[in-house]
Formats: structure tokens, sequence, C-alpha cells
């Protein structure tokens, strides 16, 4: 039986019609299995599917029913224009955190240190050091096979002359580097609280790292973990930027105001939403041992 793209393309958008981008979703696997671009569905769409091509177009669909993320089928994500290969061991890189690369690169400067915590596929540090000059960093993580596809994605974009990857749970992976100051700390911790990951889509709950989701019983652990930390290792007027749920503002506006930081920014992202918390280290800064 011969198979045309347009074809196997309708099939898989057939099997896959209970998801909301069941067409896009359909098309990107068959593009994937193809080594063909969207171009092809509206130049070719009589191109003849091979039946190795076929059956493993077959394979992937049966993935994504079962709710395997699109990302971590094809193996990569696009952020920021830049494309990062992604696994079941880092969160897949989204639109909300390119509000927090986008704001971080509003305010760098040639020649900054830049401090990335929980850096998972190392999306954030790699974009702000691709669309900069003469800046460099260090991602951090708790897990090691995050780090792992880290440095592959530092590796093809070119940019491991520029960015280290260090293991340790947040500021912990700095203990051989006491003196280290940063211009930017900056991080997308994990913030969903516990109770309600388990109402989240079965992509994220079943198949993201849930270390990478969980932040404690009311989704604030790490700020207080964070805050309470950054500013030993900021430069004077040094930043920090977190991303931040759409509920977890006024939250994180005063822990940063009970941590002695100024020029205090919650910033909303496309949607209206808060998403972004920015502050700078003030000069006598004195930070509490605990904060609520």
């Amino acid at each position: 039986m011969a198979y045309t793209y347009r074809e196997v393309c309708q099939e898989g958008t057939g099997r896959l019609d209970f998801l909301p981008d069941a067409r896009i979703d359909a098309r990107r696997l068959l593009e994937h299995v193809c080594g063909t671009s969207i171009q092809t569905l509206l130049a070719d769409p009589d191109r003849p599917v091979s039946r190795q091509e076929y059956e493993k177009y077959q394979e992937l669909i049966a993935r994504r029913q079962q709710r395997e993320p699109l990302a971590y089928i094809l193996g990569e994500q696009e952020f920021m224009g830049l494309s990062f290969r992604v696994s079941p061991h880092v969160l897949i890189p989204g639109q909300d955190t390119e509000n927090l690369v986008e704001e971080a690169m509003r305010e760098l400067t040639d020649g900054s240190r830049i401090l990335d915590l929980c850096t998972g596929s190392g999306c954030i540090l790699l974009s702000l050091l691709q669309y900069s000059n003469h800046n460099s960093g260090i991602g951090t993580d708790l897990s090691p096979e995050a780090l792992v596809i880290a440095r592959e994605n530092g590796e093809r974009l070119g940019l491991s002359d520029r960015a280290d990857w260090l293991q340790g749970d947040l500021f912990e992976a700095l203990e051989g580097l006491p003196e280290e100051k940063f211009d930017l700390i900056i991080s997308n911790p994990p913030y969903i609280p516990t109770e309600v990951i388990g109402t989240l889509e079965p992509e994220v709950k079943d198949r993201e790292p849930r270390m990478a989701l969980d932040g404690g019983q009311d989704g604030l652990d790490f700020y207080r973990r964070i805050l309470t930390e950054a500013w030993k290792h900021l430069c004077i007027s040094g930043s920090v930027m977190l991303e931040i749920g759409y509920d977890q503002g006024d939250s994180v506006r005063k822990m940063m105001e009970e941590c002695g930081y100024h020029d205090i920014r919650i910033i909303k992202d496309y949607a209206g939403n808060d998403r972004v918390a920015a502050a700078v280290r003030a000069l006598d800064q004195q930070v509490p041992e605990l904060i609520q």
C-alpha cells in the first residue's frame, strides 16, 4: 500500500484528535520522521511516505497518545529562537521563561558575570550569552543528568568557553568558589505548590521531572532559600531575577523587602500575569536567617 504525505498526516491528526494541538503535533512528528519541513505539506502533499517512515511515524504517534510531551519525543525545543536539546531529565523551556530572559537582557551590560540556578537544559544562561557580548556564567543544578544536557546545549551553540556547569543544591554548587561574585543571579526555580502538581496536565505531572516543579507546600520554598543567600554572591548593585507563578508576586515582593533588597519590581507577562520578580542588592544589606 502506498502512502502520501497528506494522508499520513491526516491519519496522525485523527489519532491525536483529543489533544488541542493535534494537527500541529501530527505534522511536526511527520516532519521529524521524514526530515521535511512545513513547506512539504503545502508544496508536495502527494510526496510518497515509505513503509519504514510510516511505521516509525506510527510509533511516535503512539507515544504522543500516551501523553509523552512532543518536545521529549523530538528531543529538542525551541526557546528564544534557539534549538535546545531536552530529555525527561529537564524541564521543557516555555514561553513564560522567555519573559524572564527578555527582562534580563534589558539590564545586562557587556562583561557581566551570570549565575543561573536550577539551570536544567541551560536555556536561560545560554540564551543570555548568545544574545550578549563578552558575558560569561555558571549554571548549577542538583541533577547531574540535567547538567549533561546543559553542557551539550552549550557545545551545540558554541558557548562552551563562556559557560561552566556545576552540580549542587542551589548555592552549595559554589562551595569551591568562595570569592565568586555575580552581576546577575537568575533562576526559574520549582514554584508549584506540592498539592497542585496532581491537577496539572499529564504531560507535566507525569512526565516532567518533579524536582523541577515542586516548590513545597506553598510553592515558595526555593524563593526563601534563594533570596536569603543570593546577596552574598552578588556584586554591589547586582540583580536577582526570578520567574514566579501568576499568583506569587505579592509574596515574593514581601520576601525581597524583608531581605533588604531594593528597586523591587514585579513584572507581568504578555497575558497580564505576574511572571518575573527582580531586585537589586543593597550596599549595606542585612538578611534575616529565616523568612516566611
